[in-house]
């Protein structure tokens, strides 16, 4: 099947350096399948006009169309009516959550509390409102398999601690957290669950209402999405409470010289054009997803990490970080060969038309932690085949052998 998959991305009909191209930094972005592709050049050839503003009849249909898609996010993630903002992507909207929802419920001496693996987008705004504001950013202590219980959380919970802050799916480990057992404890505390989903929508069914998270972030474009367009999930009422992060067009009621009345949810937290295109592709990026069948996506990249798992751990000289199997892993295996660099890796694998990551992945807390400045990654989506990794595992073997 994933073969037969592979014919709807248009990407894959183009060699790389005279190779079949083997993509594995979906970790990073996934490609486009041409249905997606198809439904924003339909907007932009049939339908384009600004959403809201007009009563003639285009208007009327890119508004229906952007509000759709909404309807869409909200059905896959589980969310109610008005807890859906479109973004840019992860990164605007964990911003927006440090920012507007920490001046609403936390006071100097306050503590955040994250975990040492986070992408630097789930650190930077907790990190530098913390600085502004006179907040205390603390750290769960690192474990090896990236995997925090709720008795870890608990001992590191103090009276003072607002918000747990945390990836549901590291993109450098690819470890899953539990994201139901860590609201319980955070609420038993009063305070506040916010996610960085961004590494989990494309492989794990997401039921917000169900982890009782307060707050969930994540990106178009790393779900065979287009780039530029994310969400934001919020629960209704805190949404409401907070002040919006940008101001502009059409997230209004009333404009005075003095004063202004916000518009209803989620209207309220988009001001100005928004992305329609992107919020349309995104839409039909779902409707794809949900024609795979999620259950089964998770399935065959659970084989897949298993089998390159397995061939990584059978060649000398290779450390891989994290979950030691496929079991407790999504999407993301992070790796190093002993004397060479990663971006050298990186670079030998592109000769055989093999595109991954090499780097410190925007995490670099964690790769402290780790002991190391950079490390490999690969990472899986629904087109790549047990072929895939064979050929990565042969160019590997070939390269450990050209490196010593």
């Amino acid at each position: 099947m994933n073969k037969q998959l592979k014919a709807s991305f248009p990407i894959f009909q183009n060699p790389i350096n005279g190779q079949r191209l083997v993509y594995l930094d979906n970790a990073a972005t996934t490609q486009k399948p041409k249905e997606v592709l198809e439904a924003i050049l339909s907007y932009y050839k049939q339908d384009n006009a600004n959403t809201y503003r007009g009563v003639y009849t285009l208007a009327a249909i890119a508004t229906e169309a952007y509000e759709e898609a909404r309807n869409k996010v909200q059905d896959f993630i589980h969310a109610e009516n008005g807890e859906v903002v479109f973004t840019k992507g992860t990164t605007q909207g964990l911003n927006w959550v440090a920012d507007r929802f920490l001046e609403k419920v936390l006071k100097a001496g306050d503590e955040i509390l994250i975990s040492p693996l986070e992408h630097h987008s789930n650190l930077l705004p907790w990190q530098q409102m913390a600085k502004k504001r006179g907040y205390l950013l603390k750290y769960l202590p690192m474990k090896a398999d990236g995997k925090w219980s709720k008795e870890d959380v608990q001992a590191a919970l103090s009276k003072k601690t607002k918000i747990l802050a945390i990836a549901h799916v590291s993109n450098v480990l690819g470890s899953i957290q539990d994201l139901k057992e860590l609201a319980d404890v955070i609420h038993s505390n009063s305070g506040y669950l916010v996610v960085d989903g961004a590494q989990a929508v494309a492989h794990l069914p997401i039921d917000v209402k169900q982890m009782e998270c307060d707050f969930y972030c994540f990106s178009g474009h790393k779900m065979y999405g287009p780039t530029g367009i994310g969400v934001l999930y919020g629960k209704r009422e805190l949404l409401e409470e907070m002040e919006p992060a940008e101001y502009g067009g059409e997230m209004i009621t009333s404009v005075s010289k003095y004063d202004a009345k916000w518009a209803e949810l989620p209207l309220k937290w988009e001001a100005g054009t928004q992305n329609i295109a992107g919020a349309i592709g995104l839409g039909r990026a779902i409707d794809w997803i949900k024609e795979q069948d999620l259950s089964c996506i998770h399935s065959k990249e659970q084989q897949l990490i298993s089998s390159a798992l397995k061939g990584l751990q059978e060649i000398p000289s290779v450390t891989v970080y994290g979950p030691k199997t496929a079991k407790n892993r999504c999407g993301v295996i992070s790796f190093n060969l002993e004397g060479v660099h990663p971006h050298d890796l990186a670079t030998g694998l592109d000769q055989y038309g093999i595109a991954i990551r090499a780097g410190h992945h925007c995490a670099q807390p964690l790769m402290k932690e780790l002991g190391i400045t950079a490390s490999a990654r690969i990472s899986f989506a629904v087109y790549n085949t047990e072929e895939d990794v064979q050929i990565f595992l042969q160019a590997m073997k070939e390269l450990r052998n050209f490196f010593q």
